[in-house]
């Protein structure tokens, strides 16, 4: 970044999760959990907003600085479609800033940014929760798994384990049993905990979409 000599930028593989199904998505969880790093530049297409937002939202979850850039805001712009960016924010706990990739716009302030918040050590705050029975499923994975993880990231890892994620688990001295939990969870929503996560965070996204994104 220029004028930051110190700062070093990793290009990672776009991916749309941070599920262990493909080489990109697991490079680039590893990468995320394993290298200490100080901040991440979320780069999101505007006019794919809600897909991009499940990415956002598991991202958050890591306990990394986040900075969120939106490129391509001039072509969501005519298509009539406008995004309140201090409302998606505020919505996601993160700052936003719009870029253009094409046009060479804003991505200056995103990196100064970014530089900013990560000398500022501030984690990313998670402002989305689930329904109750999730929660509480969540929250106590998360006293199970100690001291092993940090602990602006045992949310992830707690969120990981009881949707099966078998790649997780090589992350963990100790992997707690969470098989009471999975099967509460499964009973009350007579579904599989992969399934019932991913529609949680579809719901909560829905909202986000609702609130900061609006037809001209």
């Amino acid at each position: 970044i220029r004028n930051h000599p110190e700062a070093t930028v990793t290009d990672l593989p776009g991916i749309y999760s941070l599920s262990p199904y493909s080489n990109e998505e697991i490079v680039t969880r590893d990468f995320l959990l394993n290298n200490n790093l100080s901040g991440i530049i979320n780069i999101v297409d505007a006019s794919n907003i809600e897909r991009n937002l499940y990415l956002s939202t598991q991202i958050m979850e890591l306990g990394i600085p986040v900075i969120m850039a939106i490129n391509m805001m001039d072509l969501l712009e005519k298509s009539g479609e406008k995004i309140d960016i201090a409302k998606l924010g505020k919505d996601l706990g993160c700052e936003v800033v719009e870029i253009s990739a094409l046009k060479g716009t804003g991505i200056k302030k995103a990196a100064e940014k970014a530089v900013a918040l990560a000398q500022s050590k501030k984690s990313a705050e998670v402002v989305h929760s689930f329904d109750k029975k999730v929660e509480d499923a969540i929250d106590a994975v998360k006293v199970m798994l100690g001291s092993q993880v940090p602990e602006e990231q045992k949310r992830f890892f707690a969120i990981k384990l009881l949707e099966r994620d078998d790649k997780i688990v090589e992350q963990l001295n100790t992997v707690p049993d969470v098989s009471n939990e999975i099967k509460a969870l499964e009973d009350a929503f007579d579904d599989d905990t992969e399934s019932i996560i991913t529609n949680e965070r579809y719901v909560y996204i829905s909202s986000v979409v609702a609130d900061s994104c609006k037809k001209n």
